[in-house]
């Protein structure tokens, strides 16, 4: 049974700063909305094709529903309505109800007696939400509202399970009101509509998209944070630097402006995320003064491993190991955890039994507890099911993108060639090679390359195609046109595509199903495509495609 329903003010705690509150009409900054972009931006951003972007995504859901609804109201008057309802004024408070989840996590609701479309924040399917308009775009169809409160809940919401006094302020989370077993279903299909949405095939060539794998975290899973503070109040980009003259809100931008909202506590973040966040605050609060300007503070967690030689055994941390570091026992282990602020200080994590070290500012996955099996998946699933007669075994790994080596690493020993991993920062490469030795991994075992884009498959060339996994782990923009036709052009017999945006993957997924680029006719298949929750409580879902050569 679903609990009191909440309101944006209870979502926080009384005693936080109300800095967050609504606006009057006319006084909200045009840009302080994520929806409200200058106009030679948003040109910009309709020229774009499909670069998987929130708002293109969120604009793919918004018309298929207004043709669905078309289609209905065709269906039932025989000719579709062609009286337009007068929309509500802005900054007026209305109620509507939802109707379905956009893959961005917001929802897609209506009000009575109206076919508009209005995108709504922290919102359920099935949902009655009193929600403030903040803007109607009507070239797109649809209009922004911020959520004020529950008027009567969906049967999926329950806000006893909220366990965030910011939820519905913060835009970090949008689901924590669900059961953890409805987001895997709504990332799920998430996942379906991306290649539903962006992959421009035919159905039948694309396989049914398997459940998503859950984070055995749903909480308290988050390495890395990044809270802020704004510059001091009144302060001219020209005139004298005046230092804060009291403690500066220090947190989150909330989901309706830039303003930051103060955020004692993050409890998706882990225990010592957690305890540098107030470490830091507590620090903040005695050093105000220094800061003539705003800052972005990192957070991010750190482990030194101590094994032991029995399960009782108790080994004494290492050396300079902090009085204060969090201490987490295993039978085969202790793990002592510290939170590193310094960008350019270096972070360790491990894998199973993989170490890692990156710049502790740098990209590292921040979900340190799926990556076990994250990595086992991609382990059972980078070669074949079954090995073909006519065909030599896969000797080679390819990991474009490669960053610190997380799959060039933990996928060496599958491959007799050997793995290779190229990224273009040097930086990266260093560490990865760093990683390789820490992990015991000779360089005929296990190597990696700076390399541009253009330079990759020339670097591989004593790589047989036939004998060649390439695993692709690009940014979210996804892979440029120019690598998908090296790609073709270099015809590996299978790809691991792993994605934190899947509806650039299944973008390049298309392409490469089609064999468009490079003027050839190597082209594949699709084997699987599953999704992997690494960020609970909110709407995000990375993918993993598998495909093979297509050899006619």
């Amino acid at each position: 049974m679903a609990s009191a329903p909440i309101t944006a003010e209870a979502a926080s705690a009384p005693q936080a700063p109300q800095i967050n509150e609504r606006k009057q009409p006319g006084k909200r900054p045009f840009q302080h909305s994520p929806h409200r972009r200058p106009a030679k931006q948003k040109r910009k951003d309709r020229k774009a094709v499909q670069d998987g972007s929130h708002e293109e995504v969120l604009l793919t859901d918004v018309q298929a529903l207004l043709a669905r609804q078309k289609s209905d109201d065709e269906s039932a008057d025989g000719v579709a309505e062609g009286e337009a309802t007068a929309l509500p004024e802005q900054w007026s408070e209305i109620e509507v109800e939802v109707v379905e989840l956009s893959s961005t996590g917001e929802g897609l609701a209506k009000q009575k007696g109206s076919d508009q479309i209005y995108v709504v924040p922290f919102a359920v399917p099935g949902d009655t939400l009193k929600v403030k308009v903040a803007r109607h775009h009507h070239a797109e169809g649809y209009t922004s509202a911020d959520f004020v409160s529950v008027v009567t809940p969906s049967a999926l919401r329950d806000d006893s399970r909220i366990k965030c006094q910011y939820f519905a302020k913060c835009s970090g989370c949008q689901f924590q009101m669900l059961d953890y077993d409805e987001q895997l279903k709504i990332k799920k299909e998430v996942v379906v509509k991306a290649y539903r949405n962006f992959s421009q095939l035919p159905p039948e060539l694309v396989p049914a998209v398997l459940d998503t794998i859950g984070s055995p975290l749903e909480y308290g899973y988050r390495t890395k944070l990044t809270p802020h503070f704004d510059g001091p109040k009144g302060m001219s980009r020209r005139g004298p630097k005046k230092p804060h003259e009291s403690m500066p809100t220090f947190g989150f931008t909330p989901k309706t402006t830039r303003k930051v909202l103060d955020i004692e506590d993050c409890p998706i973040g882990t225990d010592a995320v957690r305890k540098g966040l107030a470490d830091e605050r507590a620090r903040l609060a005695v050093e105000y003064g220094k800061y003539t300007k705003g800052a972005t503070i990192l957070l991010r967690e750190s482990t030194q491993r101590v094994p032991k030689t029995s399960p009782t055994d108790t080994p004494a941390a290492p050396e300079g190991t902090p009085a204060d570091a969090l201490r987490v026992e295993t039978d085969t282990h202790v793990d002592y955890k510290t939170c590193i602020t310094d960008q350019n200080a270096t972070s360790t994590e491990y894998i199973d039994t993989f170490t890692f070290t990156n710049p502790a500012g740098a990209f590292f996955q921040n979900n340190n507890s799926i990556l076990p099996p994250f990595t086992a998946y991609v382990r059972a699933h980078i070669l074949p099911p079954t090995s073909s007669p006519s065909k030599p075994p896969i000797k080679y790994l390819i990991d474009a993108y490669s960053g610190s080596g997380l799959f060039t690493i933990t996928q060496a020993a599958q491959f007799p060639g050997g793995s290779i991993g190229i990224d273009i920062a040097e930086k990266s490469i260093a560490y990865a090679r760093r990683n390789a030795a820490l992990n015991g991994l000779a360089e005929s075992q296990c190597r990696f390359l700076a390399a541009n884009a253009p330079e990759l498959f020339q670097s591989v060339s004593g790589y047989a195609a036939d004998e060649t996994v390439v695993v692709l782990d690009p940014p979210r923009k996804g892979c440029d046109a120019s690598f998908l036709s090296q790609l073709l052009n270099f015809a590996p017999r299978r790809v691991v595509y792993v994605s934190c945006n899947v509806h650039t993957q299944a973008r390049d997924v298309g392409v490469l199903v089609r064999g468009e680029e490079g003027g050839n006719k190597v082209r594949y298949e699709i084997e699987s495509i599953r999704g992997f929750d690494f960020f609970p409580q909110t709407a995000h879902v990375e993918g993993v495609a598998v495909l093979n050569r297509v050899d006619e």
